[in-house]
């Protein structure tokens, strides 16, 4: 077999011969056409092996190399868009501030608009009384001058008939009675005049009244529309966080309701008397911005409630959002950063869990309103007790490194009945706001 396979690879590799020569003689090595070939191909195998070696690390590296300036570019973009939210949020935090400013000139501005309101009714009703006094008196009077006149009609009769009488007396008594009712007469007249004056008086009076109205009801509707536009925008911000929360608002509402359940005070709706007609449109008007301001109030309660906030100071880097990762869920979102960062509680709520619990390490669970509990992992202290209750903005414990975890940061959780959502519903919904 050797020597078939050598005759044929004779043509291409002829035998050769290797002279070796020393002091003691000289020696060959004979080169078979097989041994030459087998030493080609071995040659050429390792040749091309060392190439595509070298083309792979040069790959490699080039490769790596990319991806380290995509990294390094995505993490500027994400430190970018990290700077723009946080000025966003500083804008929304200085309009909601703005809002608040707002939102207490208008409750000033209604409280001293309803105080001219009952003033108002008040001297309506004065008006309306004297109005009618005045009006008694001058149909009493007038009765009384045409009764004097009728009297007097009479007595000039019974004069005239009198008068073609010889006796003196009579006609005396006659002139008597004609100076007392010309004198009756002339009180009559004077006390008619006089309430006839006053009637003009009311009269202009009651004109006064009226333009004051006007020009009060003119006054009240630049106010009104002032107010409405002050709740309108204080208001649409805070129903599109609820509305992106994914709880019903409605349920959000009616459970602070339920805690708060007392009433009155300047937020309470306008009662007046209206004599059993229905309300005014300013009554109308002054009702629905109240019931807009109790909404934003109720609101301003539930958003300290519900994880509308970081879990940091900022300065953190993101580097694992909420998803599938590694063929199972990653049920939070991890922010990277120094031992010992401070970690803050995002809302109001009670501590139900504050130890070591296998992979999350050291780790903090806080119970909130409407079912929503969060959890901080991986911590290096834990700086709150179980039962322990907490409110926005308190620090709970410190960035560690804690559990299973490659390196030191903070693996933070948002769920709610039980169920992982992702914490960037809550922490997005609230930049417009907060």
């Amino acid at each position: 077999m050797t020597y078939r396979i050598n005759h044929v690879l004779e043509r291409a590799f002829p035998e050769q011969r290797l002279f070796l020569r020393s002091e003691d003689g000289t020696r060959f090595i004979r080169l078979s056409p097989l041994t030459q070939f087998l030493g080609w191909f071995g040659s050429a195998g390792f040749v091309a092996w060392a190439i595509i070696a070298t083309a792979v690390l040069l790959m490699d590296s080039i490769g790596s190399g990319s991806i380290r300036d995509q990294a390094k570019r995505e993490q500027q973009l994400y430190e970018e868009r990290l700077q723009v939210l946080s000025a966003q949020r500083d804008a929304r935090a200085a309009e909601a501030l703005a809002a608040q400013g707002r939102f207490n000139l208008a409750l000033a501005q209604i409280s001293e608009m309803q105080s001219e309101l009952l003033a108002s009714e008040d001297r309506r009703k004065e008006l309306e009384t004297g109005i009618g006094v005045i009006q008694t008196t001058l149909r009493r009077t007038m009765a009384e001058r045409d009764e004097a006149r009728a009297s007097l009609e009479g007595m000039l009769a019974a004069a005239r008939e009198e008068a073609g009488s010889p006796t003196v007396a009579a006609g005396e008594e006659a002139a008597d009675m004609l100076t007392f009712m010309t004198a009756a007469l002339e009180r009559t007249a004077g006390e008619r005049d006089r309430m006839a004056q006053e009637a003009l008086d009311a009269e202009q009076f009651a004109r006064e009244m009226i333009f004051e109205g006007r020009l009060r009801d003119e006054r009240n509707d630049r106010i009104f529309e002032q107010l409405e536009d002050a709740v309108s925008v204080s208001l649409e911000p805070l129903d599109e966080m609820f509305r992106a929360s994914g709880i019903p608002v409605d349920t959000i509402l009616d459970s602070i309701r339920t805690g708060y359940s007392g009433q009155g005070g300047p937020l309470a709706p306008l009662v007046l008397s209206t004599m059993g007609g229905e309300p005014d449109a300013d009554t109308l008007r002054a009702n629905q911005i109240l019931a807009a301001m109790d909404r934003i109030s109720l609101y301003s309660t539930a958003a300290q409630k519900m994880p509308f906030a970081l879990p940091h100071r900022g300065g953190l880097r993101f580097t694992s959002g909420f998803g599938m990762r590694w063929g199972r869920l990653h049920a939070g979102v991890d922010y990277a950063g120094p031992i010992g960062t401070p970690i803050y509680a995002t809302a109001d709520g009670v501590v139900i869990h504050a130890s070591w619990q296998s992979g999350y390490g050291r780790l903090i669970k806080i119970q909130h309103e409407f079912g929503i509990e969060t959890r901080y992992a991986h911590l290096s202290a834990i700086r709150v007790q179980k039962g322990q209750r907490v409110s926005r903005g308190d620090r709970i414990g410190d960035m560690g490194n804690s559990g299973r975890s490659t390196g030191p940061h903070l693996h933070y959780e948002v769920r709610v009945n039980g169920t992982a959502v992702n914490p960037m519903i809550y922490i997005k919904a609230a930049n417009n706001v907060f």
